[in-house]
C-alpha cells in the first residue's frame, strides 16, 4: 500500500524572511501574499522560527489603551521583550516545528493537532527549508475519486497484501465511505481487511458487512469456539 506523503502535498517556494527583517516589512509580506505567518531562516535556509500575525499583534496588545479604559496587560519578561521587538529575530516564535517530506499525512496531521498548528515547515535531510504543508494540503487526500479508492482496496489490500481473490468480496465506495461484504474463511482475515481498508488514503469510514466461516481469534480460542 502506498500513502501520499508530505513531499507530494506541500507547497514549495515559501515566502521567508531573515532574522534582521524589520517589523513593517514582515507586515507588508503577510498582507501582500495573503498569508498568516512567515518562516525566519538563516543564511543557509535553515528555519530559526516563525513570525505570525499573532506575534505582530502582540505589539499592539501590549500598548496603552488610547481611551484609557483598559489596564495595561501584565506580561512576562519574554513576552514584554517580544512586544517591543522591531525585527524578526525578536518577534518570532522559536524553535520552528518542522516536518520531513517523507512523512505520511497521518504523521503531519498528528503534529498539527498536538501543537495546534495550521501548517508546518518542511525541511530536507540537511534541515533546509523546502516547502510548507497546511491543513488544507493534507485534506486533499480526501478528494480521491471513489473508483481509485475501490481499485486500491481490491487489488492492493485484498489481492497483494492479503493474497485473496478480489472477486470473492464486494467493495463499494461512495463519497469515501467504504462498504465491504462477502464471506471469508477466517475472522482474523476479516479484521485485518477492515483495518487495512481504513488506512487507505481518502477513506473516511468502513462499514463492515463481512462474514466468516471460522472464528480463529484469541478470544474464540480461549472460549473453545475456534476450530
Amino acid at each position: 500500500m502506498r500513502h501520499r506523503i508530505v513531499g507530494e502535498l506541500m507547497t514549495p517556494g515559501v515566502v521567508s524572511v531573515g532574522p534582521d527583517t524589520p517589523f513593517k516589512e514582515i507586515a507588508q509580506l503577510l498582507a501582500g501574499n495573503d498569508i498568516t505567518s512567515v518562516p525566519v531562516i538563516d543564511d543557509q535556509d535553515r528555519p530559526l522560527g516563525v513570525v505570525s500575525e499573532a506575534d505582530l499583534l502582540r505589539h499592539e496588545a501590549a500598548g496603552e489603551d488610547p481611551n484609557g479604559l483598559l489596564p495595561k496587560p501584565r506580561l512576562s519578561a519574554r513576552d514584554r521583550d517580544r512586544s517591543e521587538a522591531t525585527t524578526a529575530r525578536g518577534l518570532m516564535t522559536s524553535p520552528a516545528v518542522c516536518a520531513r517530506p517523507e512523512w505520511t499525512v497521518v504523521e503531519a496531521a498528528r503534529v498539527m493537532e498536538q501543537r495546534h498548528f495550521k501548517r508546518l515547515l518542511v525541511v530536507d535531510e540537511a534541515g533546509r527549508l523546502i516547502g510548507v504543508v497546511s491543513r488544507s494540503d493534507l485534506l486533499r487526500v480526501f478528494l480521491r475519486h471513489d473508483q481509485a479508492i475501490r481499485e486500491e482496496i481490491r487489488h492492493e489490500v485484498v489481492g497483494r497484501v492479503l493474497g485473496l481473490s478480489p472477486d470473492q468480496l464486494d467493495v463499494k465506495v461512495a463519497d469515501g465511505m467504504v462498504t465491504l461484504s462477502g464471506t471469508l474463511q477466517h475472522r482474523s482475515v476479516a479484521h485485518a481487511l477492515i483495518q487495512l481498508a481504513k488506512g487507505v488514503d481518502g477513506v473516511i469510514a468502513v462499514v463492515d458487512q463481512l462474514g466468516y466461516r471460522f472464528d480463529d481469534t484469541p478470544a474464540a480460542a480461549r472460549s473453545g469456539l475456534a476450530p
